[in-house]
């Protein structure tokens, strides 16, 4: 994943400066695209998720560290549409619903016995950011921008007491979270529409993990909170 965000970023660097010294005065495409109330368009792309894990504090003198949380990463993918609405030349506000699919392994790992155990946990989420998209004045053919925002998502595999165990013991999702993004990327005017690729990262308020009641699922107990991280890389057209 972070070769693929390098690469893009080596992308985006390089056409923003073959742009520059190949086209200082070129024809515009696209002109009244950004005159326009409402936007539409769709993305495609891919995502990365991992856990940000806080520990219960212990007192080590009893001999007793508890267990920790490991998490073996994957890439997944998103797909989804945008509606955008025109604020003034600079600020646009941008509701893009969509599809993320991931999955991620997780295990947990004892301190006496430096043993781990990993499941898949399948993630399938209806995820709703609504942003901010903050633009510079447009260049020729090309506009940066950065973007922020908040969003909620909704886990449509949350396995709350069903399926994926260890030692017939529930690693259970939360069905919904919410969370804050920031990103940045660049609109580049084509002929017939507009291409943007962009980098976000989306980092999650509540904790991901189910409990239910205490005692129930003992690898758990040790956690206090396990917080989804993530970092999407979309291709939008409008």
């Amino acid at each position: 994943m972070k070769t693929l965000l390098f690469s893009l970023t080596l992308i985006i660097s390089g056409l923003t400066s073959l742009h520059a010294q190949f086209n200082e005065n070129p024809i515009l495409n696209l002109e009244n695209e950004d005159k326009k109330r409402l936007n539409w368009g769709y993305y495609l792309g891919f995502n990365q998720y991992d856990f940000k894990v806080d520990y219960e504090k212990h007192d080590y003198s009893t001999g007793y560290k508890g267990d920790q949380m490991l998490t073996k990463k994957s890439i997944g993918f998103n797909v989804g549409l945008i509606g955008e609405l025109r604020l003034n030349d600079y600020l646009d506000l941008r509701l893009e619903p969509g599809l993320y699919y991931n999955q991620r392994e997780v295990g947990f790992k004892d301190f006496t016995t430096n043993i781990a155990t990993m499941v898949p946990v399948k993630s399938t989420y209806i995820h709703i950011p609504l942003l901010l998209k903050v633009s510079t004045k447009r260049l020729g053919n090309i506009k940066p921008y950065i973007v922020g925002g908040a969003a909620t998502s909704f886990n449509l595999s949350s396995n709350n007491g069903n399926t994926e165990t260890i030692d017939n013991e529930v690693i259970s999702m939360s069905k919904s979270n919410y969370y804050w993004e920031v990103g940045f990327g660049i609109d580049f005017y084509l002929r017939y529409f507009k291409f943007s690729p962009s980098i976000r990262g989306s980092f999650a308020f509540k904790d991901e993990i189910f409990r239910g009641k205490p005692g129930d699922f003992n690898y758990v107990k040790n956690i206090a909170g396990t917080y989804s991280r993530a970092i999407f890389v979309n291709f939008t057209f409008e």
